[in-house]
């Protein structure tokens, strides 16, 4: 998959930012956790992606949200290879996956997948090699501490630029690796690690990050900070947040919004783009 490449022809095509769909086939991920980890379950909702207009699928095997406990490699790759290969035999559409551990990143490329976004930025033990070996372009995402803790122990001095210098630091480490920087894509991580001023902050000066001269990816969908926002406890309430913060990303220059709700995301960025 050429990144570069792709993103032009989905901005000719459509004329708005690419939509990742969020595809979790596991138990507990907070906002569809348990819905999707049947193949039956999970065939239906990427056909219903589709009709919706989905640009690229991102398929998790392991919850990150905040609290939850890791998996084994085992049930990892057992969660997703089906899904990926699936994908892969039903529909032209590129397939990322969503992990951090390297031997998954690599039988997930084999069953199929194309892109690789990782929460932990490449920092796992031959995970920087592994993705230079596989010539596959990479999301590099800022988090602070692990899923199970990381809101326990969230500060920063200053977040933005924190942020920014932990990615500038990686996309060098990777370019040092053998990964081309025009195959790199940069995540924020917002509610990894972040109090709700953290997020904030980060979304309202994320056009800085600009200049590290990688895409940007924004995922916000349905996340406790809207929650916040809007004073909604229960994720189902988070659609109007969600829609809101992908078409503002948008504008702000998200290259790709990830979302769970593909249809009402698309129709208004598509609002966005004939009325902004």
């Amino acid at each position: 998959m050429d990144l570069v490449n792709w993103l032009a022809a989905v901005q000719r095509e459509k004329g708005h930012a690419a939509i990742m769909g969020i595809l979790n086939v596991t138990p507990d991920s907070f906002s569809d956790g348990g819905r999707f980890n049947q193949m039956d379950a999970f065939k239906r909702q990427a056909e219903q992606m589709v009709a919706d207009g989905v640009d690229i699928f991102d398929v998790g095997g392991e919850s990150t949200r905040p609290g939850a406990e890791p998996v084994s490699l085992e049930q990892e790759l057992a969660r997703v290879l089906p899904a990926i290969e699936w994908l892969h035999e039903t529909f032209a559409l590129p397939i990322s996956v969503d992990t951090y551990k390297p031997e998954v990143m690599k039988q997930a490329v084999e069953a199929g997948a194309n892109f690789i976004n990782d929460v932990n930025a490449l920092q796992a033990k031959e995970a920087l090699s592994v993705v230079a070996s596989l010539g596959m372009p990479v999301c590099l995402m800022h988090k602070q501490g692990e899923p199970k803790t990381m809101q326990l122990t969230a500060g920063y001095q200053d977040v933005v630029g924190e942020v920014y210098q932990f990615l500038s630091e990686r996309i060098a480490t990777c370019v040092q690796s053998g990964i081309a920087q025009e195959s790199i894509m940069i995540d924020l991580g917002f509610g990894f690690g972040k109090r709700f001023e953290d997020n904030c902050l980060l979304f309202q000066q994320m056009t800085r990050f600009t200049d590290l001269g990688c895409p940007l990816l924004v995922g916000v969908s349905r996340k406790r900070m809207l929650g916040q926002i809007i004073d909604a406890e229960r994720v189902e309430k988070r659609l109007q947040a969600s829609v809101t913060a992908a078409v503002l990303a948008a504008q702000k220059g998200a290259a790709v919004v990830r979302v769970h709700d593909v249809k009402p995301t698309r129709e208004a960025l598509l609002t966005a783009k004939y009325l902004g």
